[in-house]
């Protein structure tokens, strides 16, 4: 199958999905105009993007990629707290949550590409219309499935307390959190040490797993699915695989897999890298070896 084929698939697939997502997630919650809300969400999160794709490929730039996403999930858990008619605690915080892991890591992506100057990953995906159509349209799904369980609690007619279940979830949330930041953190130091460039990191949090960034951004959704959980009900409950979807994501398709074969292709022949690699999981977080 042709790339133009497989985009032209994988855009049907993906607004296919985004419907059952849609008709999942506003089982029994709230509605503004006549439709629900939880529906006009995934319609904007499609939307924001098709809408920057298009000067985007204009210009032929990935720059406003990452970005565009960061205010995708912003825009829609603004709707979501400023239309419904329950501001409870679940919601205030479930907003704010995913607010401020949003602007962070948006800004961090943004400023991560204006310094390198492009995204190599869209080198050639930028120059076909339907090939980087898919990308956008992918993003629109990927804000829609792992933000559906908390937007689904956030709109829902069913509003309980924050209980224990909720205060578990922002725990391991604010846990996943600080791992990712910190992770980017250590890596940008790194990177603008020019005594390392050249050289793979191996040192922090880096030295107890070779992606801890993913690994606190796995920990993080789980905690948001956690928090909205006791807010779910009926189809609802099939939000749930928002933190799944994105283990799938970075360790099976987007993420790991990506950094582990540009890793092999640059260091694969050093012996420390080759020794990093035999010591050092993958994911979980495991203290170094003595």
């Amino acid at each position: 199958m042709s790339p133009r084929a497989a985009s032209v698939v994988a855009v049907a697939v993906s607004l296919a999905l985004g419907a059952a997502i849609a008709a999942a997630g506003s089982d029994g919650g709230e509605e503004v105009g006549g439709l629900p809300t939880f529906v006009w969400l995934v319609i904007v999160a499609f939307g924001v993007n098709l809408a920057v794709y298009i000067p985007s490929f204009l210009k032929r730039t990935e720059h406003y990629f990452d970005l565009t996403g960061s205010i995708t999930y912003v825009t829609v858990i603004v709707i979501a707290i400023t239309t419904t008619s329950d501001l409870d605690a679940r919601t205030v915080i479930l907003g704010a949550a995913i607010g401020l892991w949003a602007g962070r890591l948006g800004t961090f992506l943004f400023r991560r590409v204006t310094r390198d100057g492009g995204d190599g990953r869209f080198d050639t995906l930028k120059l076909d219309s339907l090939v980087f159509l898919r990308v956008w349209v992918l993003q629109g799904l990927w804000v829609t499935i792992t933000a559906g369980a908390a937007l689904a609690a956030m709109t829902s007619g069913t509003k309980q307390d924050l209980g224990i279940v909720g205060v578990g979830g922002l725990m391991l949330w604010v846990v996943g959190f600080v791992i990712e930041v910190t992770a980017d953190r250590q890596k940008s130091a790194f990177k603008a040490d020019k005594t390392n460039d050249g050289r793979f990191i191996a040192t922090g949090l880096w030295a107890w797993s070779r992606h801890p960034n993913y690994f606190g951004e796995i920990t993080l959704w789980l905690g948001i699915a956690i928090l909205a959980v006791p807010a779910l009900d009926g189809w609802q409950v099939a939000t749930l695989i928002s933190p799944l979807f994105v283990f799938v994501l970075l360790t099976r398709v987007s993420g790991v897999p990506l950094i582990e074969r540009r890793g092999l292709k640059r260091w694969g022949d050093d012996p420390e890298y080759q020794a990093y690699l035999a010591k050092t999981p993958v994911l979980m977080l495991r203290p170094p070896s003595r």
